[in-house]
């Protein structure tokens, strides 16, 4: 279908596109680009008037009306939430007295995992309706008087469209686990050297010493009085620090009912009490570690709790992947390994367009060396 056949339309509120029509798009994928997650933002209030994330998703339909292509798109006036850091791109621009706010970000919103942004319709060819939604998407930044427009964790594939599109492709890495069809916890330890398995070792049998427990709970029973219980867990983290949590008690209750088979929270059980918790959602061949917190300091128990339950849940069930979050040198001795994530940006005005360019190509540079000197310190034997 040529691009001139297809109508484009913008929407702000998720529910003005059925959930059957969007999730044909995105695949059995990672559940962040689903329907029911992307709702459960907006009737939460996780975004949408005075939070900084203002929906304004892009839809293109053919001369039938059917759904062919679609992008989540968000008009920023800031940049939290997004984990691509772009502070000091916006202070150039307040610099040089220009507005770098507002912008258009498509992305997850507080949901640093890759996937794909740029979504298709089986039946239609990919590089046409990326290309048509970029086009688009610039159109409305344009209108809507918007710096610049820029796609926060894409999938591979994506890039070179996005490269041939115009924009820059910006490179930075997170730490995931891969599963090398390891038998057992044990097996996959036999893996490390004899300092760091010790050093593993030790950490999990201060927690079994502690006679601390753990279930996992997946949405089906996730009742709420138990969310009562573990979202303080979950915000203290947030309230160390002397912010409000992310997501609102309503999302979790949302996606409890519209994706529990998704949902998977990790709960660390103490003479019959919650005292911790890592919520994580499950992909087709992926496992993603979001949230944690817990009641107090406990030793070690951290690393428990986000890194190897995940990683002895992966195992069991036989999951390729894990992925705990973003940044966190300390999970690189316990097993994750430097991973390649990417975003893609483009500027309207063109002398700092240029000048990110630049940026990046440097920023690149040090983003490989900083891989390569980490994995000379990874926990494993070499060979």
């Amino acid at each position: 279908m040529s691009a001139a056949l297809l109508t484009a339309e913008q929407i702000t509120d998720i529910g003005a596109v059925s959930a059957t029509e969007w999730n044909a798009l995105t695949g059995a994928r990672p559940p962040f680009m689903r329907h029911e997650f992307l709702a459960a933002l907006e009737h939460s209030g996780t975004v949408g008037p005075g939070t900084g994330w203002q929906p304004a998703h892009l839809l293109l339909r053919t001369g039938a009306g059917g759904l062919a292509g679609a992008m989540p798109l968000y008009l920023k006036t800031d940049s939290w939430g997004e984990f691509v850091f772009d502070f000091a791109w916006a202070d150039a621009y307040r610099r040089a007295g220009l507005r770098y706010y507002p912008k258009l970000v498509c992305a997850v919103p507080f949901t640093p995992a890759t996937g794909p942004r740029l979504l298709v319709a089986p039946n239609q060819d990919p590089a046409m309706i990326r290309s048509t939604l970029l086009d688009q998407a610039r159109m409305a930044g344009r209108t809507t008087g918007c710096s610049s427009l820029h796609l926060l964790f894409p999938e591979v594939d994506e890039l070179e469209d996005l490269r041939r599109a115009g924009l820059l492709i910006r490179k930075d890495c997170q730490f995931h686990w891969h599963n090398h069809g390891y038998a057992s916890f044990d097996g996959f330890l036999a893996g490390f050297t004899a300092e760091k398995r010790k050093k593993a070792r030790r950490e999990r049998r201060r927690i079994a010493e502690a006679g601390i427990s753990f279930q996992w709970l997946d949405g089906h029973q996730l009742e709420p009085e138990r969310w009562e219980r573990i979202m303080p867990l979950y915000a203290s983290t947030f309230w160390r620090r002397g912010r409000e949590p992310y997501l609102p008690p309503g999302f979790f209750a949302e996606v409890s009912r519209t994706l529990p088979d998704q949902l998977r929270v990790v709960v660390a059980m103490h003479d019959g009490r919650e005292i911790a918790a890592a919520i994580c959602f499950l992909g087709d061949d992926t496992l993603y570690g979001r949230y944690w917190g817990a009641d107090g300091d406990y030793h070690s128990l951290h690393f428990e709790t986000c890194y190897y339950q995940g990683i002895e849940y992966c195992i069991e069930h036989g999951i390729e992947r894990f992925e705990p979050g973003t940044q966190g040198e300390h999970k690189v001795s316990r097993g994750f390994v430097p991973s390649e994530t990417w975003s893609a940006h483009w500027l309207a005005q063109p002398q700092f367009l240029a000048a990110v360019d630049d940026y990046l190509r440097h920023e690149r540079r040090h983003v490989e060396r900083y891989m390569a000197a980490v994995d000379e310190h990874l926990p494993y034997r070499r060979g």
